[in-house]
Order: C-alpha cells, then structure tokens, then sequence
C-alpha cells in the first residue's frame, strides 16, 4: 500500500511537472503562432511594396524611353519659369514704386487735410465776424433809420 502510495505521489508530481511543461509549450506555441502571424503580414506588405517597385520600375523605364520629349519639355518649362520670374520681378519693382508713390500722397494728403482745416478755421472765423458786422450794420441802419425818422419829425 505504502509502495501505492509512493508511486501515486510520484505520479501526480509527475503530472504537475507534466501540466507547467505543457502551459510553458503552450504559451511558447502562442508566441511562435504569434510570430508566425506577424511575418505573414510582414511578407504581405513586403509582397506589396515589391509589386508597387516594380511598377515604379516599368514607369521609370517607361520615362526614360520618352526622356528626350521630356528633356525638351523641361527646357522650355524652365524659359516659361524664367520668364514669369522676369515679369514676378518687374511687378514687384512696380509695386514698391506705387507703393512710394502712395505714402507720398499719403503724406501730401496730410499735409493738405491740416490746410484745410486751417482754412475751415479761418472761414468760421471770417463768418463770425461777418455775422457781428451784418448784426452790426443792422444795429447801425436802425439806428440810422430811428435818427431820420427823429429828424423828419423834427
């Protein structure tokens, strides 16, 4: 009984050392199905950017077979650019002319706004003394008038 014992001990100490071998090539086989499945996807995408190389290839070849059409296409892509930067550069030479010319008349338009204010100033003061006359006068003709009247009737 004793030896059924031992031998039953033994054999559930072996099968605990049995059940972590097998978690342990469990979980080892997890991670290789894991890395399996990371380069599957990594072939893919690879396979993919092989297919999109070699089409990238045929064009290049494509082009290079059509490189003098292109050559002189560019030459004269680069007249056009030189042209339009010949014109980009008269065009800001224009505008920083126009632009002097405008703070120039900015500053004359200052200067002609203070005159004319002086000149407003003046007026009003020219209308308030015509204003004083003309009541002036007034007062005086009637005055002048009551005098005549006075002496008429004198």
């Amino acid at each position: 009984m004793e030896a059924l014992r031992l031998e039953a001990d033994e054999s559930a100490a072996q099968a605990e050392e049995y059940k972590a071998k097998n978690k342990t090539l469990e979980a080892e086989n997890t991670q290789k199905e894991q890395e399996i499945t990371s380069l599957t996807h990594k072939n893919q995408v690879l396979e993919a950017e092989v297919e999109k190389l070699e089409g990238s290839v045929k064009t290049y070849k494509d082009e290079a077979a059509g490189g003098a059409a292109a050559g002189s296409q560019a030459e004269a892509m680069q007249r056009k650019i030189q042209v339009l930067e010949d014109e980009a550069e008269e065009s800001d030479r224009t505008i920083r002319e126009l632009n002097e010319k405008l703070r120039q008349t900015d500053v004359k338009s200052g200067h002609y706004e203070r005159k004319v204010q002086a000149l407003e100033a003046d007026r009003d003061q020219w209308e308030a003394k015509y204003e004083e006359m003309a009541k002036k006068y007034a007062d005086t003709k009637k005055e002048l008038d009551d005098f005549v009247k006075e002496v008429e009737n004198i």
